[in-house]
């Protein structure tokens, strides 16, 4: 059953508890936190705009970095308060903290259509541990509960979950935001019965990061295109030399039943037949985390399904680049999740790029492209195509939990809807 919206509340005068996902990256500026990317709180700002037109008295909150409990200036939300402010053209009131008489203060004080962002959630222990005291503090102020946080959702936290528990025991509703409705249609409903050729594309590093998904999928797909690093774990599993790429020895057993089970199912699933290929070099000089600064030298083609012994591969070929590109044409329903080598590095971004634009174009002609959040949507955005796609997930894990078929406690929380029983 689909869950309840906020597009099915009625919230005019109603604090309305809003768990966002303003986890943005930051960095310094002349001595300042700025904001690197603020396509998190541009995703929210729909969501944002229709419940303060209904009336609603907005209380967001959010986590940022991994504070672990501690109160860390440096991952403060004030920040993000000033330029969410600048973006929705409206004042937001900011107050250092989450719970307690400063928080419940500002929401008495709140007016219809009014937005207040609270502190970094993760400054508590508590939230992490999806402590009930705590997530009944947090509810205090509510009597609506809304998650935009589609990123946050596999996460049993106070503020994912155990506020909406503590919010529906009042009687209250518990709703998706627009960007999380849109996000369980996209993985969820759209994935379910999609358009054929459904075609999916799964990048990264490791097999044991994706074999889940992969076994769900070929359940599912028309043909699986596979690259990044995850490949040679795949190459290792039918006899080829991997030289010096990342493989996963111990996942060989499940590469290769992964593979059988694409043959039982006449699911077609290709593998690089060429790839690019260089040498590491370990260098004396050290990155800003303390760790030595690796080098790749002699970057070159390499047309055999063996890699070299002294080289790793970091991107599909020109020759797997053609041939994917060309199934990617045919499709009528994509999925892509998963970098197609090290495409951080330009060297090696070709092939990530290439199936980038094969997505755009063929979403162009016509079908419906679906990328899985991480990575995929970095390259696609550093391609400068991202709005030439149907729909890029904001969740990097939560997207591979949905995908693989988990039930996301976030998501659990919330009414289904039409058995809320209530009207906010």
């Amino acid at each position: 059953m689909a869950k309840l919206t906020v597009n099915d509340l009625n919230v005019r005068g109603k604090r309305v508890f809003v768990r966002v996902d303003f986890n943005v990256p930051m960095k310094d500026k002349d001595g300042q936190l700025v904001i690197d990317d603020v396509t998190r709180i541009k995703e929210t700002l729909p969501t944002l705009k229709l419940l303060r037109g209904q009336g609603g008295r907005l209380i967001l909150a959010s986590h940022l970095g991994r504070p672990d409990g501690q109160r860390v200036p440096g991952m403060s939300l004030a920040p993000v308060a000033r330029k969410l402010e600048e973006m929705i053209g409206s004042p937001v009131k900011f107050v250092e903290d989450c719970i307690g008489p400063k928080v419940e203060e500002a929401a008495a004080a709140l007016k219809d259509g009014d937005l207040l962002l609270l502190e970094n959630v993760r400054f508590y222990k508590e939230e992490e541990a999806n402590d009930p005291a705590f997530a009944e503090k947090l509810a205090k102020v509510a009597e609506v509960y809304v998650n935009d946080a589609f990123g946050s959702a596999h996460r049993a936290h106070a503020s994912t979950e155990g506020v909406a528990r503590a919010v529906a025991r009042r009687g209250g509703p518990c709703a998706a935001g627009l960007l999380m409705e849109r996000e369980l249609k996209f993985l969820g409903e759209e994935l379910e019965k999609p358009a054929r050729p459904f075609v999916v594309i799964l990048g990264g590093a490791k097999v044991s990061d994706k074999i889940k998904v992969i076994d769900r999928l070929l359940e599912k797909a028309d043909t699986l295109l596979i690259g990044g690093a995850m490949a040679y774990t795949f190459r290792l599993a039918q006899g080829a030399k991997t030289g010096k790429s990342l493989v996963e020895p111990d996942k060989v057993e499940t590469a290769k039943s992964a593979l059988a089970k694409a043959a039982s199912r006449t699911v077609q699933f290709l593998l690089p037949t060429d790839d690019v290929v260089a040498e590491l070099f370990k260098t004396d000089k050290l990155d800003k985390k303390g760790k030595p600064v690796i080098e790749w030298r002699n970057p070159r083609a390499n047309a055999d399904v063996n890699c070299p012994d002294n080289a790793a591969g970091l991107d599909i070929g020109p020759a797997t680049v053609r041939a994917y590109s060309d199934v990617i044409a045919r499709a009528k329903t994509i999925l892509w999740n998963g970098p197609m080598g090290l495409f951080e590095d330009k060297q090696f971004a070709a092939g990530t790029n290439a199936i980038a634009q094969a997505m755009a174009a063929a979403t162009s002609a016509g079908a419906k492209s679906i990328i899985g959040g991480g990575d995929s949507v970095k390259a696609l955005n550093k391609a400068g195509l991202g709005d030439r796609v149907t729909f890029m997930s904001t969740g990097g894990g939560a997207s591979l939990e949905f995908l693989e078929g988990k039930t996301l406690p976030g998501v659990a929380a919330l009414n289904e809807k039409g058995g809320c029983g209530c009207s906010a």
